[in-house]
């Protein structure tokens, strides 16, 4: 890979402007409702400029900071995900033919247009990766998937200012972005550095008005990420967790995360990687169609584990346990890694605060390879 090049910061907008040209429309970061969310923009005025974002467990915030860096925030409850995996579709209609009683059925055409999402973190392009094992490298791909993921173009940018809910580095998985993306960005006071890591991503830069990186920058820019490893404050005990998980399936530690959690699913709707879902029936009130939907799911509802009248998860121990030891262990299994990226959203977004890596902590201990 090339040595990054340099953007200066009243230059930023041209960024717009090239992704225009190559096609693509604009999904980046803003302030809404007290939150950063990932929606369409038009100009880098929309970015949050100057503002930090405060979480801890069962909290988050926005407060103004005097940096003047777009970027100067962990993450807000959006992924990729929602981009990729729809929370809700139709995957297919049926038609009844009023004359005869004979059923007719269609699948609707994939809708996808391209896409460029700017300020991706590694966590969550460490979370596509896994969620395109599951939707597109298994026997039968996906196809609204598969349609949306070949229009995504994804512009990581290099994390420097994690939340005090991040472990990222003790996954592995940031804060440095190391793959899955076209274009990635470092952000510095006075510009960007920025490089390309496909063909799409140097067609990009062409059309930007790129200086030299100094060494000093490119320095600079390297310890900024550094520091963001050594600043978090919560880790995982170890990457591999799924021998001491399956070992204490009794463990006492689970009735008590059990009294303390809701059920209510917030953990698994921000999750980056979880992808299970619900297929209904809704039929029109004529009673000539109906479409079949997909939605997310969670495997904290009763109705997740239902199985021929009976509810296989009756309470909340056993839910929490099955996401536990699914996301930490049995991954393992499917994917060849956990399913925790350690972005921490689901230790931000919990009503009740409870914290992923303490559980691990409580229940597996050090074990682990």
């Amino acid at each position: 890979m090339a040595s990054p090049a340099y953007l200066p910061r009243e230059s930023f907008g041209a960024l717009f402007e090239a992704l225009r040209a190559e096609g693509y429309h604009c999904v980046g970061p803003l302030e809404r409702d007290g939150a950063i969310v990932y929606e369409r923009i038009d100009s880098v005025d929309q970015l949050p400029h100057g503002v930090r974002d405060r979480q801890s467990p069962g909290a988050y915030r926005l407060e103004a900071s005097d940096e003047g860096r777009y970027f100067a925030w962990a993450n807000g409850p959006q992924a990729l995900k929602p981009r990729v995996f729809a929370p809700r579709e139709v995957v297919w209609r049926a038609h009844r033919d009023t004359d005869d009683g004979s059923l007719r059925f269609e699948s609707p055409a994939p809708e996808a247009e391209p896409l460029a999402v700017l300020g991706v973190r590694a966590c969550d392009l460490a979370a596509l990766g896994l969620q395109d094992r599951h939707f597109l490298e298994g026997g039968s791909p996906d196809p609204s998937y598969t349609a949306r993921r070949g229009q995504l173009f994804l512009i990581a940018v290099h994390c420097t200012h994690p939340a005090q809910t991040c472990f990222c580095a003790s996954t592995g998985d940031g804060p440095r972005a190391e793959a899955g993306y076209d274009m990635a960005l470092s952000e510095l006071d006075e510009g960007f550095l920025v490089e390309a890591a496909s063909a799409r991503g140097e067609a990009v830069m062409q059309r930007l008005p790129l200086g030299a990186a100094t060494g000093e920058q490119r320095r600079r820019a390297a310890d900024e990420i550094d520091a963001a490893a050594r600043a978090q404050q919560r880790a995982l005990p170890s990457r591999d967790l799924r021998a001491p998980l399956f070992a204490n399936l009794e463990h006492p530690r689970w009735q008590e995360v059990a009294a303390r959690c809701l059920s209510c699913g917030n953990c698994t709707s921000v999750c980056p990687t979880c992808f299970c879902s619900n297929q209904e029936e809704s039929g029109g009130l004529e009673l000539a169609t109906s479409e079949h939907v997909r939605e997310w799911d969670s495997c904290f509802s009763a109705q997740h584990s239902y199985i021929h009248g009976i509810v296989i998860r009756t309470d909340t121990r056993a839910r929490y346990r099955q996401w536990l030891t699914h996301k930490l262990g049995g991954w393992h299994d499917q994917f060849g890694r956990s399913g925790c990226v350690g972005c921490g959203r689901c230790i931000t977004w919990c009503p009740v605060g409870i914290d992923i890596t303490e559980e691990a902590a409580a229940i597996a201990g050090g074990e682990g390879a």
